[in-house]
């Protein structure tokens, strides 16, 4: 494998190992998160599950974690591996682009989703009688901030590693100024 290759292959790695613990540690602070108060005399119990929109995002970001572990096991492979025939496969590299491409879209809505939910749950709608909860369950609230945090900087890094995929399978086609002079030969 060439020197820029292998280059590639290093920073895809690297970027793949941060989008999989930031989605990870996203899925365990939503998942695991869950307050208990006592209000008016019962208790209640604030978790992921009471807000639809933030057990997605915790589904969503453990499944982006994953996918992104296994693209890291690739990654391993193709720097240990001397022939380099899986890099100029173009089936596998568009298969991995269209993934990376839907893994960041999904885990960006998710994210906008939940944070749309979070905020109702910080101010609430007096229009339609939701009333607040973050004044109620604030370290619930302060740890689904966190984990938020974590899922935007999750997409964003997902970004770049789509933008490496998106390198990866456009190299595999000639440019247009290599074509011309191969013609005129």
């Amino acid at each position: 494998m060439g020197e820029a290759k292998s280059r590639v292959v290093k920073v895809e790695g690297a970027l793949r190992f941060v989008c999989m613990v930031l989605a990870a540690m996203t899925a365990m602070l939503m998942g695991l998160n869950a307050q208990t108060k006592t209000v008016f005399f019962i208790q209640r119990k604030a978790s992921a599950k009471d807000i639809e929109a933030l057990w997605i995002l915790t589904m969503a970001t453990a499944a982006a974690a994953g996918y992104n572990f296994l693209q890291l096991l690739r990654c391993i492979y193709l720097s240990v591996q001397k022939e380099s025939s899986c890099c100029s496969n173009r089936a596998v590299a568009w298969l991995c682009f269209v993934l990376d491409q839907a893994a960041v879209y999904a885990i960006f809505a998710t994210t906008l989703a939940a944070l749309q939910g979070a905020m109702i749950a910080l101010t609430g709608i007096h229009s339609l009688q939701w009333s607040k909860l973050c004044n109620i369950y604030t370290r619930y609230c302060v740890q689904v901030g966190g984990s938020l945090f974590c899922s935007f900087m999750a997409s964003l890094a997902m970004a770049l590693v789509a933008l490496v995929s998106a390198y990866r399978l456009f190299r595999l086609y000639p440019s247009q100024a290599q074509s011309l002079t191969r013609a005129h030969r």
